[in-house]
C-alpha cells in the first residue's frame, strides 16, 4: 500500500505494476494541492490540472475498482475566486473518495509567506467550507455506491468508539464498521454492506 505517491511519480510503469499485482492495494494518495495552474505554478509543482486529471483517467482504466485520495490546500497566496473555481472543478472530475484538506497559514521562513496577495482568513474559511461541501457529496456518493456489495476486509479488531464492533478497511482502504461473535483482529474478513455514510460502511460478515 502507497501512503503518497507525488504526480510526477506516477508513471505509466507503475500504473501498469500496480494494475497486474493483486498484492498492491487498490488505493492510492495523490496529491493534487490545487487546480489551478497558476497556484501550482506559484508552489513550484510541476504538473498542471490537464497532467493531473490525465493520471486519473489511467489508474481508472487499468484499475476501474481503485479508490482515489488527496490532499488539497486552499488560499495559498494570490488564490482568485477564479482558481477556487478551478479547484472546484477538477474536484468533480477527479470524483475523489476522500481528501485532506487544509487552510494555508504562512510558515516563517518559506517563500509564500513572503508572496504578496494573502488572502484574508474569512475568506479562506468560507473557500475551505464550499470545498468540503462539495466533496463530501462526492464521498457519500461513492460509498452509496458500495451498498450490497461484498468486500473482503482486514480486520483491525474491536473499534476504538464502541468496543462491541469490529471495524477494518476494505483493498481501497475504506473504513468498514461490522459486527462479530469471533475474533477477527488481523484477519480478512467478507463482509458484506447494508449502508454507507460519508466516511464509512457498515455490513455484516458474510460465513
Amino acid at each position: 500500500k502507497f501512503n503518497t505517491r507525488q504526480p510526477k511519480d506516477a508513471s505509466d510503469h507503475l500504473i501498469e505494476a500496480m494494475a497486474a499485482n493483486k498484492k498492491i492495494a487498490r488505493h492510492l494518495h495523490l496529491p493534487l494541492q490545487s487546480g489551478s495552474d497558476k497556484i501550482l505554478r506559484a508552489m513550484n509543482r510541476r504538473y498542471d490540472s490537464e497532467k493531473y486529471l490525465s493520471i486519473i483517467s489511467k489508474l481508472r482504466e487499468k484499475m476501474p475498482d481503485i479508490a482515489i485520495t488527496s490532499d488539497i490546500i486552499v488560499g495559498f497566496p494570490g488564490e482568485s475566486e477564479e482558481d477556487f473555481q478551478d479547484t472546484i472543478e477538477v474536484l468533480k472530475k477527479a470524483r475523489f473518495d476522500m481528501i485532506y484538506s487544509f487552510i494555508y497559514s504562512p510558515r516563517k521562513g518559506t517563500p509564500a509567506a513572503e508572496m504578496e496577495e494573502q488572502i484574508p482568513e474569512n475568506i479562506k474559511s468560507e473557500r475551505f467550507n464550499r470545498l468540503l461541501e462539495v466533496q463530501n457529496e462526492i464521498s457519500h456518493q461513492l460509498n452509496q455506491a458500495c451498498v450490497g456489495k461484498v468486500y473482503t476486509v482486514l480486520s483491525e479488531g474491536a473499534s476504538k468508539n464502541n468496543p462491541e464492533i469490529c471495524s477494518g478497511r476494505t483493498d481501497g482502504n475504506k473504513l468498514v464498521h461490522f459486527t462479530s461473535d469471533e475474533e477477527t483482529e488481523g484477519k480478512f474478513i467478507n463482509v458484506k454492506i447494508t449502508r454507507a455514510d460519508t466516511f464509512t460502511l457498515y455490513g455484516d460478515v458474510v460465513k
